[in-house]
């Protein structure tokens, strides 16, 4: 027996012969003017042009405002007023009411905005029509419409009754000075309970502006620190005319070189 003998080689004829395929030619757009084109290299083109446009844009803005900076965060100042970024600003002014602060902090905390996100998740399940106008679906254009007169409407009430001057001292960046806290002028302003307010270095706290650059000359700061302005009440230094004078002076050269 010959090797190969009886073996038969067949060809499927459902296989075309190479030189038979036609070549995979990319599509002919030519054929749908203005309703459709190649994605690379046309469309991804353009979508990086315009990404771009719009990247070079942010960065402009960014030089030309850069973000507002505070001071260097103090825990012991308790008269600091925090304020969240613009998109928190709705929760920010649920916490201010009665029924979700104090004892009742996490309703307004976690269990109020629970339900309305909550709420959101359901909407696909509560409203499963296949209709698109907004009056055919009476749940979901509801839901949609609480939940956005509910988030303007408390982001509105926190910017108008946020208290913005108070913010802005508050958060002032100071420039660090040296005290001298063995001067006289110290000691006076100690003994007088300046610092408990102002802080021991003149850096404001406790809703108690800071001292330090004021600009104000000494005549002003006695006529402040004897009549008191804004929460300061008058009457609080209780030293005599010479040791106003030489606190006055203390305090007005505080931050001038």
């Amino acid at each position: 027996m010959h090797r190969g003998k009886g073996m038969k080689f067949v060809g499927d004829s459902r296989v075309p012969a190479p030189e038979t395929r036609t070549p995979k030619l990319p599509k002919d757009y030519s054929e749908y003017p203005g309703k459709t084109e190649a994605f690379w290299p046309n469309f991804l083109l353009k979508e990086w042009m315009v990404g771009a446009v719009f990247l070079v844009g942010f960065l402009s803005l960014t030089v030309a405002h850069p973000a507002p900076l505070e001071r260097i965060a103090d825990p012991t100042d308790t008269g600091y007023i925090p304020l969240p970024d613009w998109y928190f600003l709705f929760l920010y002014q649920l916490l201010k009411y009665s029924f979700a602060s104090g004892p009742y902090t996490v309703i307004g905390a976690m269990i109020m905005p629970g339900l309305a996100f909550g709420g959101l998740l359901l909407a696909p399940f509560l409203d499963r029509g296949t209709e698109r106008r907004p009056k055919k679906r009476p749940l979901a254009t509801g839901f949609m419409l609480l939940a956005l007169a509910a988030t303007v409407f408390l982001t509105w009430e926190s910017v108008a009754t946020h208290d913005w001057a108070a913010a802005e001292r508050q958060g002032k960046i100071v420039e660090k000075v040296e005290i001298d806290k063995t001067s006289e002028g110290y000691k006076i302003a100690s003994d007088n309970t300046c610092i408990t307010c102002h802080g021991d270095s003149f850096q404001g706290g406790a809703g108690a502006p800071t001292l330090v650059g004021t600009g104000l000359s000494a005549d002003e700061v006695a006529k402040i620190a004897k009549n008191g302005r804004g929460k300061m009440p008058a009457g609080v230094f209780k030293g005599d005319d010479e040791q106003l004078k030489k606190l006055s002076e203390f305090i007005s050269g505080l931050g001038k070189e």
